[in-house]
Order: C-alpha cells, then sequence, then structure tokens
C-alpha cells in the first residue's frame, strides 16, 4: 500500500472516530431510531457524485429522511437504457418507499458540465464518455457553464419522466419532481417546477438569483 493510500485510510479513520466520539453521541437517539424502524423518506435526491457536495447538509436532512443518488453529472438516463443502476433507484425509491417527491439537484462548477461543454469525450475516460452522452444534448448549442448546467437539469427531468414509476406518479397526483442548481461558493440553491417555470432562489441573499 502506497502513502498516499495509507495517509487517505488514516483520514478516513480518523473520521469515524471523530463520528463515534462527538457526532453520535449527540445524535445517539436518531441513529436508534433509523436502525429499527423501516426507513420512510420523504423524497429521492438524484445528485453528483462531486465531493464538495454533502446533500444532507444541504437539506438539513436527518438520517432516513431522503433516498439519495449520486452519480457523475447528475444524470438520470431515459428508461430502458442499458446499465443503467439509476432505473433501480427510482422504481425502488417511488415504489416500494412511496416517496413523494424527486429532485435532480446540479451544481456550480461540475466537472462533467465542463466536460459537457468541451465536446462529451473527455481524454482517457471511455466509461465516463458513454455515461455522458446522456446529456449530451444540453451542451449542443454551447452554452456558458451555468447555463448548461441548468439545461442539463432539465434534460434529465424529462429523461426521469420516462420512467414508468414516475409516470404513474404523475398520473396519479402522488409524485412531484423539481431541478436544482446548488452554488457551492454561497450556498444558493435555486429551484425549478412546472409551476414556475424558472429556476427561482430559496433564499434571497448573498448569491441569491432567480434566473
Amino acid at each position: 500500500m502506497s502513502n498516499t493510500e495509507q495517509n487517505s485510510l488514516d483520514r478516513l479513520k480518523d473520521g469515524i472516530r471523530r463520528f463515534q466520539t462527538e457526532v453520535y453521541p449527540q445524535h445517539s437517539s436518531e441513529y436508534e431510531y433509523a436502525a429499527t424502524h423501516p426507513q420512510t423518506p420523504h423524497s429521492l435526491v438524484i445528485t453528483c457524485s462531486d465531493s464538495r457536495i454533502d446533500i444532507e447538509t444541504v437539506t438539513g436532512s436527518k438520517p432516513g429522511e431522503i433516498f439519495v443518488a449520486r452519480n457523475v453529472g447528475n444524470i438520470v438516463p431515459e428508461y430502458g437504457t442499458s446499465g443503467d443502476g439509476i432505473a433501480a433507484v427510482v422504481e425502488y425509491a417511488i415504489t416500494a418507499l412511496k416517496v413523494k417527491h424527486v429532485v435532480v439537484c446540479g451544481h456550480s462548477d461540475c466537472g462533467a458540465m465542463k466536460a459537457l461543454k468541451a465536446g462529451g469525450k473527455p481524454d482517457g475516460l471511455p466509461a465516463v464518455t458513454n455515461w455522458l452522452a446522456n446529456g449530451a444534448s444540453a451542451g449542443d448549442s454551447n452554452p456558458e457553464l451555468p447555463a448548461l448546467t441548468e439545461k442539463n437539469v432539465l434534460l434529465q427531468l424529462e429523461h426521469l419522466q420516462t420512467h414508468p414509476a414516475v409516470k404513474k406518479g404523475l398520473a396519479e397526483g402522488t409524485l412531484e419532481l423539481s431541478g436544482w442548481v446548488y452554488d457551492i461558493a454561497t450556498g444558493d440553491v435555486r429551484v425549478h417546477t412546472s409551476q414556475s417555470g424558472k429556476f427561482e432562489a430559496t433564499l434571497q441573499g448573498k448569491g441569491a438569483t432567480a434566473a
């Protein structure tokens, strides 16, 4: 094992120790409840794998409150796409867990969006290239990065609606969808719904602007 790997593992272990000695004792009742009761999340959040995104903290969620799926570029392939694990997440969240809301959350300074803007074929990353094809049309007009991020969120919401469980939930009025863009630097989260038709800030503060 290299020094880098050992250092990384040590850092992870240090984090576990801090959790066990500082975080867990303060919230032990929440974890004990979560461990002895079936999960009943109210929402599914599909967001990016970017290590700077902590969606539970951003949404103020406790254990068991949101079901989370993360992948490169917060992508939702159209239903029936080969090798699409997101389809299983969506189906399980809506059909088995009965979530009432599904979010697709993009973010500022997204590497996947930068790759799409550059043509969607990052050198030496064939699997990533294949995955980013699910967002290719968002970058067709080569928009600026913030606009591309929004376009990709809206495109993935369109893809989401090809999934049978989503179609059923929307038709029956038991499910709602929204698209978000989270600004890492300012903490701003802008939300798009079918009712608003645009991305709107959830808090009028630093960096909060409606687009």
